[in-house]
């Protein structure tokens, strides 16, 4: 038991004596500066680094990082610039020094979160052991320019409340205050970009286009967003391609084989411009022109583009970047750098060989670079860390440590009573823990003497500029402001274009076009080709009667009743109205045979009224050839009701005048073929039949078969009369004038007993067709009713097939037909006799058997 306790407490000595040890040197910061306060700093000092596989057995080796990044660079210059310009005002910021530590993340996520653990826990450099239990040293972070690394250090920092400002990653997924809730950002979230970047290609035209992003969080959390509203504003992408600085060559070709596969001429491009630098030098390499970039800001404003080559096949980009507003003194600051200013600083000096070309110390290997003074001056360079004309990015730098510095004046000097009252974060001592500052960052707002006001919150009201990349006469790169884009406005008004020449690709002053397929004209629809997206479609012609009025009409319009579509469909137009007028020629013929008939039939009567006492004449029943031949001739002039435009009047006319002139006619025929036989029967001994059919029962037959008629007709007008209707149905581009029978049995019983007394009389006078040779008027009739059943037979087939105005024109032909074969037969013979045969117009040779 004493053997126990002696252990027990023997370890607990050594527990309070256990201090942490470094397992190997602490990288330095490459840049440091001391004060009350400290200000971490994480940059991509270099664009990219060489890729090694850790074994696991040993200590991972020290990542090498290669490629200065200008750009980069430029913004730690500016977060300097920043901090020492606060320090020179102190009093205005309760009299707070501020350091800073500075660390290269070489664009690796791995070294971005092993300087945010370097920033959590800063040691002296000097000292190897220490506390473990120390509290971190730094206020807040400034970084990373890129949102995948943002990402890694906004997770590694955020268990321990330490703020996290970034001036570039705009990935919407930033924006989760749940998964981050320490991070704040002077730069608006790519959600607005990517809804902008649409509604911009939406406003010149370009609906068929490739997309390339960035194979990180920032490009394909942008790229998701931008997808979902181009497909909401029916825009297409034809590819979709990812690219990263990492990648191997081949993989970038795959995607520049694509682009030069491609139909579309306009290209998305949502990647950081050390990523689509690595594109822009292989489509240098393949010669690949004539494309419309259109790109997101983080490379939008990148100067000096992969040389002066980059820049000509660049000319002409449009893309979005935010406002830009230069710094007062910043430029004289950046352009006087020295590398006697920080002579220790080893980066510096890479820096200064690489811009100048030159080696600083003789060094092995470098026979072929001159040595540096370093008395040259960066006033005398053009590259991007000397480009002071674009300060957006640096001005957000240069907001987010001034908004550092406003928050930790209202903690100090306890502006936020609520928090004071709340008794959390009110701190009047110059030791703050990160933790303290957070609401403070999140209320801070001021404004600068220019009138920029800053805030970290995220506000829905963004305001970026539309930069249209633009050559001078000497080959130089500008970013010309063309127009703006205000979430604040209106959907349609948002867009602000200003009168400034807009320059395309292969310095155009056209917009170009980017479509899968031209637009469809008025007059046709648009039908998907299948497999393709809904912007490749090919333009198909309206089908008749139907039309479309607009340009690219997904469906076309059928036309009313009573219009049809025209040639080109695009309008409808009134249909021709079809019948069977008196001025066509057809009509003309018809009423010209008419009259001819009615003129003929009038002619015989008065023939055979100058020769009613001939024996001819009063043979055959002179006042039956009267009213037969009366009856003709309406038979000829009813014809004419069927031509013009049908009336109600017109209408009624037709088949009631029709049906009772023809029943007329035929019952005289039937009352002619009676007598006929009658007179051979009455010839017979003792047979007294003529005194059952005289002229008053001839009269009352020839009536009452025309009164049964007339009785039909009249029920027909009572119970559903004909009347005018527009066939619209029988042609697709005419309207029919014709006449609705009304009632259909009214009408089959006028044309059935017609029917019933033409084969009546047609049997009669096949009865009588072998009577005596110069008296058989019978043999005539039979031909005439001969003829009248095979014109009427064979017009139903002909009236059935028959359509519009010739479906008038075969009746009119039936009737008239019929009745010149009635009048021939029966009265061409006698007319013969009369007129050129005078000397067999007597008894004697009627008589003759």
């Amino acid at each position: 038991m004493l053997l126990l306790n002696a252990i027990f407490f023997a370890s607990f000595a050594r527990a309070e004596n256990d201090v942490c040890k470094l397992w190997q040197a602490k990288d330095p910061a490459l840049y440091s500066r001391d004060g009350d306060i400290i200000i971490g700093g994480i940059f991509s000092f270099h664009r990219n680094f060489q890729v090694k596989t850790p074994r696991f057995t040993t200590m991972p080796e020290a990542l090498k990082c290669e490629n200065i990044n200008y750009r980069e660079f430029r913004l730690v210059q500016t977060m300097i610039f920043a901090i020492e310009e606060i320090n020179r005002n102190s009093e205005r910021f309760s009299g707070i020094t501020l350091g800073y530590r500075i660390y290269d993340a070489c664009g690796s996520i791995t070294q971005s979160i092993k300087s945010a653990m370097l920033l959590l826990n800063l040691q002296d450099e000097s000292i190897t052991e220490q506390n473990c239990v120390k509290p971190s040293s730094v206020i807040a972070i400034i970084g990373h320019s890129e949102s995948s690394l943002t990402i890694g250090i906004a997770v590694t920092i955020g268990q321990f409340h330490i703020p996290l400002i970034s001036h570039s990653s705009g990935c919407e997924c930033l924006s989760n205050k749940k998964e981050f809730p320490t991070f704040f950002r002077t730069i608006p979230s790519n959600y607005y970009q990517s809804m902008a970047l649409a509604e911009l290609l939406k406003y010149f035209g370009w609906s068929w286009v490739g997309t390339i992003q960035s194979d990180n969080d920032y490009g394909n959390y942008g790229m998701a967003t931008f997808l979902q509203a181009a497909q909401r504003d029916s825009m297409c992408i034809e590819y979709s391609e990812s690219i990263h600085r990492t990648y191997p060559r081949e993989k970038i070709l795959e995607t520049v084989k694509v682009i030069k596969a491609s139909s579309s001429k306009v290209i998305v491009v949502f990647a950081t411009f050390v990523d689509f630098e690595f594109l822009v030098k292989e489509l240098l390499l393949q010669n690949v022109t004539g494309i419309q970039w259109v790109g997101s800001e983080s490379w939008i404003t990148a100067k000096n583009f992969a040389g002066e080559k980059g820049n000509e096949m660049l000319r002409g980009a449009i893309g979005l970047a935010t406002s830009n507003s230069l710094i007062a003194g910043l430029t004289e600051f950046l352009l006087s750098l020295r590398p006697s200013d920080n002579p220790e600083n080893s980066f510096f000096k890479a820096f200064w060989e690489d811009v100048f070309n030159c080696t600083l110390i003789n060094k092995t290997g470098t026979l072929n670079k001159s040595v540096c003074t370093g008395s040259e001056s960066l006033r005398d360079v053009n590259n991007q860390f000397t480009d002071v004309t674009d300060m957006r990015i640096p001005n957000n730098v240069y907001k987010a440590v001034y908004a550092i510095a406003y928050a930790i004046q209202n903690l100090i000097m306890c502006k936020n009573r609520e928090e004071q009252y709340l008794n959390k974060t009110c701190q009047k001592s110059k030791i703050i823990q990160p933790w303290q500052l957070l609401p403070y960052l999140k209320t801070v707002n001021f404004t600068f003497k220019n009138g920029e006001n800053v805030q970290l919150e995220e506000d829905a009201n963004v305001r970026y500029e539309v930069i249209n990349w633009q050559l001078t006469a000497e080959g130089k790169t500008e970013f010309i402001t063309v127009g703006y884009y205000d979430t604040s406005l209106l959907v349609n008004q948002r867009f602000t274009m200003n009168n400034i020449r807009i320059i395309y690709t292969g310095n155009q002053t056209q917009v170009p076009t980017s479509i899968c397929s031209d637009d469809c004209p008025p007059g046709t629809r648009k039908a998907v080709k299948k497999g393709k997206p809904i912007c490749c479609f090919d333009c198909i012609k309206c089908a008749e009667g139907e039309i479309s009025k607009h340009i690219n009409s997904i469906d076309c319009v059928k036309c009313p009743s009573e219009f049809w579509s025209n040639e080109e469909r695009n309008t409808c137009i009134e249909k021709e109205i079809e019948f069977l007028s008196f001025v066509e020629i057809m009509g003309i013929f018809l009423i010209t045979i008419s009259l001819a008939g009615a003129t003929l039939s009038i002619t015989i009567a008065f023939i055979f009224f100058n020769y009613k006492d001939t024996p001819v004449v009063r043979a055959n029943n002179s006042e039956l050839s009267f009213l037969l031949l009366f009856s003709l001739t309406l038979c000829f002039l009813c014809s004419l009701t069927f031509i013009g435009q049908p009336s109600e009047w017109s209408c009624i006319m037709r088949h009631t005048t029709f049906g009772v002139t023809f029943v007329l006619c035929i019952s005289c025929v039937l009352g002619k073929t009676i007598v006929v036989l009658m007179a051979f029967r009455a010839t017979l001994p003792g047979n007294n039949i003529m005194k059952w059919f005289g002229p008053i029962q001839q009269r009352l037959s020839v009536c009452s078969l025309t009164l049964i008629q007339i009785f039909i007709c009249i029920m027909w007008l009572i119970l559903s009369p004909p009347f005018p209707n527009k066939n619209t149905s029988a042609y697709k581009e005419k309207i029919i004038l014709e006449c609705n029978m009304g009632s259909t049995i009214a009408f089959y019983s006028v044309i059935g007993y017609i029917g019933v007394l033409s084969f009546l009389c047609f049997l009669l006078a096949f009865l009588a067709r072998k009577l005596p040779d110069n008296f058989n008027e019978a043999k005539f009739i039979t031909f005439s009713m001969l003829i009248f059943c095979a014109v009427w037979i064979t017009f139903i087939p002909a009236y059935i097939s028959s359509l519009g105005k010739y479906t008038v024109a075969v009746e009119i032909f039936a009737i008239l037909a019929s009745s010149f074969g009635l009048l021939f037969c029966i009265f061409a013979p006698k007319c013969y006799i009369i007129l050129l045969k005078p000397e067999k117009n007597t008894r004697k040779h009627v008589m003759g058997k």
